[in-house]
């Protein structure tokens, strides 16, 4: 499975910020709404700032608009990069959304923790 040049530089970007448990998600197949999720789990509100910043600067360098939202929200942060959506969840938040589980039937790539 092949990932847009898009949904892989936001993955390395965040990854690089110690974005945990990092994975793409290929949703081409089931959702009209983004081909591609990009999603992360932060350590702190101040992370989630961080990774989505990342994320946004990597965004930038492509030449690819987006919007943020969930801003204040400390469990999770959307980018909508249009066919990549971005998701930067807590750990809580994570675990109560849940599209791990909800999207676990698609096509996904899990990046390795840089510790």
């Amino acid at each position: 499975m092949e990932y847009s040049k898009t949904a892989e530089a936001i993955a390395e970007a965040i990854a690089s910020k110690r974005g945990q448990d990092v994975v793409l998600v290929d949703v081409r197949e089931a959702s009209s709404v983004a081909s591609e999720f990009v999603v992360v789990t932060a350590n702190s509100d101040v992370h989630m700032g961080t990774l989505c910043n990342e994320a946004e600067d990597a965004l930038d360098k492509l030449g690819v608009s987006y919007t943020r939202e969930g801003q204040n929200s400390s469990m999770w942060r959307l980018i909508d990069a249009g066919d990549v959506l971005v998701h930067v969840f807590s750990s809580k938040g994570r675990e109560f959304y849940n599209l791990d589980r909800i999207w676990g039937d698609r096509p996904a790539k899990r990046l390795e923790n840089i510790d």
